[in-house]
């Protein structure tokens, strides 16, 4: 990918650009225009995440020995926030995908060869994004299921319809 490197530094400014429109614009019309704006961690902290992530996992992901574990922490911090929105899961991870078809239309097919390993690095990550965006579901239907049985469990005991059971039962064979 020694090629591709030079080539991906020198399109970055672009290429950072069209990818944080196109993430931005997969959000409804009403946010769009807030997540464009602010770029303060507190003000507006979905489009703060968003331009810093992105940022980070291209800087990582474009050198030839790319750190996985700071690839993935990009990745959950971004996927972290889809994955509580109302997205499906093609599209809370599509934004990867999106990466690897601006790079194909910025470089075109003049430098078909040399995208053939980065092609197989961004399905890689693709692959990962997905796994990532799986444990995030997981874990958010976990925290619903839990708050559920704790309410149904205060419920209960408000209606005095649980007892404490005691620790030593006595032998009622006698």
């Amino acid at each position: 990918m020694m090629g591709i490197q030079s080539l991906l530094a020198e399109k970055k400014a672009e290429l950072m650009k069209e990818w944080r429109n196109g993430i931005i614009a997969s959000y409804p019309k009403d946010s769009q225009s807030f997540l464009k704006k602010g770029k303060s961690q507190f003000a507006n902290p979905v489009g703060f995440v968003i331009t810093n992530e992105i940022e980070s996992l291209y800087n990582e992901f474009v050198k030839e020995d790319g750190d996985l574990e700071k690839i993935t922490a990009c990745l959950e911090n971004i996927i972290r926030i889809r994955a509580v929105q109302d997205f499906k899961p093609s599209q809370a991870v599509s934004f990867v995908m999106e990466l690897k078809e601006l790079v194909r239309g910025v470089l075109g097919e003049d430098h078909s060869a040399v995208l053939k390993d980065f092609d197989s690095r961004m399905d890689q990550m693709t692959l990962l994004a997905f796994d990532i965006y799986s444990k995030c579901r997981q874990r958010l239907f976990e925290i619903r299921v839990n708050e559920v049985k704790h309410q149904v469990g205060r419920l209960l005991e408000r209606a005095n319809l649980i007892s404490e059971i005691p620790e030593y039962a006595p032998d009622l064979k006698k």
